[in-house]
C-alpha cells in the first residue's frame, strides 16, 4: 500500500494512462454489482487496490510530460520570483566556476531529477564584452537551472575589427549549436540583459516569444508595440520558417525590426510575458567600437518581404576560427567577412 516518492516518480506519463484505464475497468466491474458478491476479504482488497491507483495517479501528476508547445506543464520548476540584481564588478571566473560546478562540460546542463520539457540553445552574439559575460553567466545559469531546462550556452565571438553584425552571428549560433545537439528551441540574447524574474521562461511557445519586454533603461515599459529585440525565443521550426535573421545588417540597429517583419509576413504573431515577469536589468556600457548606428539599415526594412526568403540561413557564409569547450559555455570564434566600414 505504501510507496516512496522516489519510486512513484519512475512511472512514466504513458504508464499513468494505463493505470487510469485499469481503474476505469475496475469501476465498471463495480457497476455490474460484482462488488456485492464479494466476501469481506475480497471487498477490503478491492478497495485497497482502488485507493492505491488513485494515490499513484495523484502523486505522479507532478511529473513532466512529453513536450508540446501548446501545453507544457510547469510542475517541476522551482521559482524564486522577482529579485533585485546587484552587479559585482570585481567578479572572477574562478568564483563563477565554483558556484556553477554542477554544470556539464561545454556549458551544458540537464536537470538531474526530472525530464526537461525542451532542449534549449541560448545564443549570444559577442565581441569585447568580457565583464558583461561574467555577470550574465553568474545570474543566468542559476535561473536556467531552476527552470529545469536541458540547455547549452553558445558565445559566438566575431573575429577581427570589422563592423559588428549581431544578426549574422545569431545565424551562426543556430547552425553551430544544432551540430552539437538536437535542440528544439533557440533563445537569442544580448549579453547586457539579465532577467529580474525567473518566472520569465527561457523556452519556446506556440508563437515566437519576446522575453525582454520591460527593461530598466525604458522605465520597465515596452518601447514600441513592434519591438522584438533584446532577448527572444523561437522554436527550431519557427526559425527555419522565417529563414532566420538577415545577414546584411552591419552596425547597430534594424535587425530586430527585420526579424519581427519576417515573423508577421509568415503568418505568426509575437507572444510576450507581462510587464512584471518580463523585467530586465541592463548592464550599463558605451556603444562598442565598430558597432555604430548604421543609417542604411532603416531603409532595408522596406524590402524585408522581398528579400527574406533568399537572405538568411540559406545564404549564410562564415568560417569557424576557434572552438573552446568551457564549463560555463561553448565559445566559437568566427570570421563573417565583415567590412571595415559601412
Amino acid at each position: 500500500m505504501f510507496f516512496t516518492w522516489s519510486f512513484i516518480r519512475l512511472f512514466s506519463y504513458y504508464f499513468r494512462s494505463f493505470l487510469l484505464l485499469a481503474l476505469c475497468m475496475l469501476l465498471r466491474k463495480w457497476k455490474r454489482k460484482t462488488y456485492l458478491k464479494m466476501n469481506q476479504w475480497k471487498r477490503k482488497t478491492y478497495l485497497e487496490i482502488n485507493l492505491l491507483f488513485l494515490f499513484i495517479l495523484c502523486n505522479c501528476s507532478t511529473l513532466t510530460v512529453p513536450l508540446t508547445l501548446q501545453n507544457s506543464p510547469l510542475h517541476c520548476l522551482n521559482f524564486v520570483g522577482a529579485s533585485a540584481l546587484t552587479y559585482k564588478y570585481s567578479m572572477e571566473l574562478q568564483e563563477l566556476m565554483a558556484k556553477l560546478a554542477e554544470l556539464y562540460e561545454r556549458g551544458r546542463y540537464k536537470p538531474p531529477d526530472c525530464i526537461a520539457q525542451q532542449k534549449v540553445a541560448i545564443i549570444i552574439a559577442f565581441r569585447n564584452r568580457h565583464e558583461h559575460l561574467k555577470h550574465w553567466l553568474y545570474y543566468l545559469h542559476p535561473i536556467l537551472e531552476r527552470q529545469q531546462l536541458d540547455y547549452g550556452v553558445y558565445i559566438i565571438n566575431q573575429d577581427g575589427e570589422g563592423v559588428f553584425n549581431r544578426a549574422k552571428l545569431m545565424n551562426v549560433g543556430f547552425v553551430e549549436a544544432l551540430k552539437e545537439y538536437d535542440y528544439d528551441c533557440l533563445v537569442f540574447s544580448d549579453i547586457d540583459l539579465v532577467p529580474m524574474d525567473d518566472r520569465n521562461l527561457y523556452r519556446c511557445f506556440q508563437n515566437p516569444r519576446h522575453l525582454s519586454v520591460a527593461i530598466d533603461k525604458f522605465n520597465f515599459q515596452l518601447p514600441y508595440g513592434t519591438n522584438f529585440g533584446g532577448v527572444i525565443s523561437l522554436s527550431k521550426s519557427q526559425f527555419l520558417k522565417i529563414n532566420g535573421f538577415s545577414n546584411t545588417f552591419w552596425g547597430w540597429g534594424g535587425e530586430d525590426d527585420d526579424i519581427y517583419q519576417r515573423v508577421i509576413f509568415h503568418g505568426m504573431s509575437i507572444s510576450r510575458p507581462d510587464l512584471v515577469k518580463g523585467k530586465y536589468k541592463m548592464i550599463k556600457h558605451v556603444r562598442d567600437l565598430h558597432n555604430e548606428q548604421n543609417p542604411v539599415n532603416a531603409g532595408k526594412l522596406r524590402h524585408t518581404k522581398s528579400t527574406m526568403n533568399k537572405d538568411g540561413i540559406n545564404s549564410l557564409k562564415y568560417t569557424v576560427k576557434e572552438t573552446v569547450k568551457d564549463i560555463l559555455y561553448t565559445w566559437i570564434t568566427v570570421d563573417i567577412q565583415a567590412p571595415l566600414t559601412t
